[in-house]
């Protein structure tokens, strides 16, 4: 027999066996038959030309040869498992959900922590369901009221934007001559930061949108004016792509939460992508909720 052909799975099955002395404990750990793992450390010894345990009425006993070789053979394969995880963890990737109307937020700081830390990689999946739950998912950002196992990331407050290149109403009256943007097939966003402002108005021109995202996407090609949550909007406002035509938002009581694994259930760097998205944000943590110390 070549060396090229060094039975691994022979050797991790005599390394569990010298560990209990019992055919019977090593077969359970090993998910085997007792037959099984004697044909395995019979090939081990056929290999090796030397005898490993000695068979007795209690169980079994390492011979000389078997104690000679157990600590070295023991270290060789706890290095390669540790070489083996470490690329593992090197390559991992956080499985994210996130609501498509979070997108304006959390892409930007998806793609600076990629520059930060080139072996962070998250695998993000964009969805139209609000539904507070992980799945199949390493984390899952949720919209909606707050959730008592979760990250509270920011509140929802709406304000009215529009393109920087659009002349800007001079009252809020001057909003009846324009196209209204809608994130929902409804007006209630709209007529949310309306009432909060004390005044009706007739909305004549209207486009309902299925996301957030998308109206603005909308407000800020001309479209007309959107109202839209100050949290997604920040990087375009300071880019100057939108304006708000006027000053006053309006708290929803709806907030942008972040739920994730339970720590023992976690893939690596997780801890580290939920910092990372709470970093800049002022944010509430349930008593309940598990990642960050």
């Amino acid at each position: 027999m070549s060396r090229s052909s060094l039975p691994l799975n022979a050797i991790h099955a005599f390394l569990v066996t010298a560990r209990h002395l019992n055919l019977t404990h090593a077969a359970g750990e090993l998910c085997l038959t007792q037959g099984a793992v004697s044909r395995k450390i019979a090939a081990l010894e056929q290999w090796l030309g030397v005898t490993l345990f000695d068979r007795h009425a209690r169980g079994l006993r390492l011979t000389a040869q078997g104690s000679a070789l157990l600590p070295e053979l023991r270290q060789g394969f706890e290095m390669m498992v540790q070489a083996s995880e470490k690329v593992r963890r090197t390559q991992v990737s956080i499985r994210l959900k996130a609501p498509s109307c979070a997108m304006r937020w959390l892409v930007p700081r998806l793609i600076a922590l990629e520059q930060q830390r080139p072996e962070l990689h998250v695998a993000l999946t964009t969805t139209l369901d609000h539904a507070a739950r992980l799945e199949n998912f390493d984390a899952a950002i949720v919209y909606g009221k707050p959730q008592p196992d979760g990250i509270t990331l920011f509140s929802e407050s709406l304000t009215p934007v529009m393109a920087a290149v659009q002349p800007a109403p001079d009252d809020l009256a001057a909003l009846e001559t324009m196209t209204f943007l809608h994130p929902t097939e409804d007006k209630r966003d709209w007529q949310c930061w309306l009432a909060a402002q004390q005044v009706t108005l007739k909305m004549q021109r209207n486009q309902h949108f299925s996301t957030m995202d998308l109206a603005i996407s909308a407000a800020i090609q001309g479209f007309g004016v959107a109202i839209a949550d100050s949290n997604l909007v920040e990087s375009d406002i300071a880019s100057g792509r939108l304006i708000k035509p006027f000053a006053g938002e309006v708290k929803t009581g709806a907030v942008y939460s972040l739920l994730q694994r339970a720590p023992q259930d976690a893939p690596p760097f997780l801890a580290e992508l939920v910092a990372w998205l709470c970093r800049d944000q002022k944010v509430t943590q349930s008593p309940l909720s598990t990642g960050l110390a």
